[in-house]
C-alpha cells in the first residue's frame, strides 16, 4: 500500500523558513515525477513546485525564487525548502506523485499545514 507522509510543517513569520519533507513507503517513485501542491483556506488546491526523476524542477510563479523543491531517491522522498514566507503562503501543503505516462497525479499525502503570520 502506497502512502506519502508529509511534515516540516507549522507557524512562522514572515521572512522565515520551512523545510517541508514527504517520505514515500509501498513502492519505489524514483522514476516518476513528485510534486508539492497547496490549499489555503477557501481556495482551490494549486500547483507549487514539481521535480522529474532527472532532477528537473518547476515552478509555481509565485514561489520562483522563494521555494526549492529537491528530491533523494535513496530515500524515496521529496523535499520542499521554503524561504522567505509571506501570508499568502499559509496553507495546507500536500505531496504527491505522478506515475511516467499518467496525466495526473495518482498518490497524495494527508497534508501539513503551513502558517505564515505576518
Amino acid at each position: 500500500q502506497v502512502q506519502l507522509v508529509e511534515s516540516g510543517g507549522g507557524l512562522v513569520q514572515a521572512g522565515g523558513s520551512l523545510r517541508l519533507s514527504c517520505a514515500a513507503s509501498g513502492r519505489t517513485f524514483s522514476n516518476h515525477k513528485m510534486g508539492w501542491f497547496r490549499q489555503a483556506p477557501g481556495k482551490e488546491r494549486e500547483f507549487v513546485a514539481a521535480i522529474a526523476w532527472s532532477g528537473n524542477a518547476d515552478y509555481e510563479d509565485s514561489v520562483k525564487g522563494r521555494f526549492t523543491i529537491s528530491r533523494d531517491n535513496a530515500k524515496n522522498t521529496v523535499y520542499l525548502q521554503m524561504n522567505s514566507l509571506k501570508p499568502e503562503d499559509t496553507a495546507v501543503y500536500y505531496c504527491a506523485v505522478r506515475l511516467s505516462g499518467d496525466s495526473v497525479y495518482r498518490y497524495w499525502g494527508q497534508g501539513t499545514q503551513v502558517t505564515v503570520s505576518s
